[in-house]
């Protein structure tokens, strides 16, 4: 089926006004096209280190709406357009404009599976839970990943490098505190690999189907892993759920900026000899993680490792 898309020229003064407008009318949704800054709260959690470059905000606003092909079509836009002529007698709509053109029916959540395809980290096939094993890898270790709408394929340069940094520390018997678990991948690699146990923390709700699901498709008790919704940085709850001086290993992928307030917490749910694996840090951000972590008294850097512009650095509690 093909889908109307209508797009309006606004300001971003007036975008409140008409979802406002849109909803009174049965529009469900818009999309938003603006050169307003992300605020920090935005951000949080995003995994994003360096946000693209936007144009000055000059106030101007694109915003889309999209029709089937059973809607009234003339008379949802007498209602746009009446309902512009009442906002400018309070607000600054800009142009108000609108433009048509149609758009294909897509699976938007389901449509990057295309892209996924079975890959290797040295010795470690990981595959998407819709594909065959290659006869080529039968004789890999297998991990089976569906991300679903969490973080974490394994294809990324900075999550191949915290995979490579648990072949290397991960022992038979040890305890994972996988922080900002995702998927779930790094936890179940380090359960595959031998670790007896992994808690995992994620900010997003949806990590915790996706790790539930991705420990059923590599057949692993949900009891090896135990995932908690929070921000181990400052909420006492997870930092208590997780325990204290207890793990063997902590691995963070995440980001440069968190894993510098992250470093301040891990020691505490460390053994002592516990290592801290990190990662999701761009080479520009490399010497400030690096500065955070030698200023921890409870820490010290083993090894840096690096893949394109990607770094992992893995630091040891003293």
């Amino acid at each position: 089926m093909k889908w109307k898309k209508f797009t309006l020229e606004t300001t971003t003064e007036a975008v409140d006004y008409l979802g406002s407008l849109f909803e009174d009318l049965g529009i469900e949704g818009m999309e938003i096209e603006d050169h307003v800054p992300l605020t920090e709260k935005e951000t949080k959690g995003m995994f994003i280190d360096i946000l693209p470059e936007l144009p000055p905000d000059d106030g101007t606003a694109r915003v889309s709406f999209y029709l089937d092909e059973d809607a009234d079509t003339e008379e949802i836009l007498n209602g746009v357009r009446e309902g512009l002529k009442e906002l400018r007698a309070f607000v600054e709509v800009g142009a108000g404009t609108i433009t048509a053109s149609e758009t294909e029916d897509k699976d938007w959540i389901n449509n990057w599976k295309q892209y996924f395809k079975p890959f290797t980290v040295d010795h470690i096939l990981i595959k998407p839970t819709w594909e065959e094993i290659p006869k080529e890898h039968e004789d890999k270790l297998l991990i089976q990943i569906d991300p679903g709408t969490a973080f974490g394929t394994g294809k990324h340069e900075t999550t191949q490098l915290c995979i490579r940094q648990l072949v290397h520390y991960v022992k038979p018997g040890m305890k994972v505190l996988d922080l900002g678990t995702g998927s779930g991948i790094l936890g179940i690699t380090a359960i595959k690999l031998g670790a007896e146990s992994v808690f995992g923390t994620d900010l997003d709700e949806n990590a915790i189907t996706a790790v539930g699901e991705n420990l059923d498709s590599n057949g692993i008790p949900k009891e090896r892993f135990a995932v908690a919704q929070g921000n181990i940085i400052d909420d006492p709850a997870v930092q208590d759920a997780a325990g204290y001086g207890c793990y063997d290993i902590a691995v963070a992928n995440i980001l440069a900026d968190v894993i510098i307030e992250i470093q301040k917490e891990v020691p505490a749910h460390l053994k002592s000899g516990g290592i801290f694996i990190t990662s999701g840090i761009i080479d520009m951000k490399e010497q400030a993680v690096k500065e955070a972590l030698l200023a921890n008294p409870e820490l010290e850097i083993l090894e840096t490792t690096r893949q394109g512009e990607w770094v992992s650095i893995t630091a040891r509690k003293k």
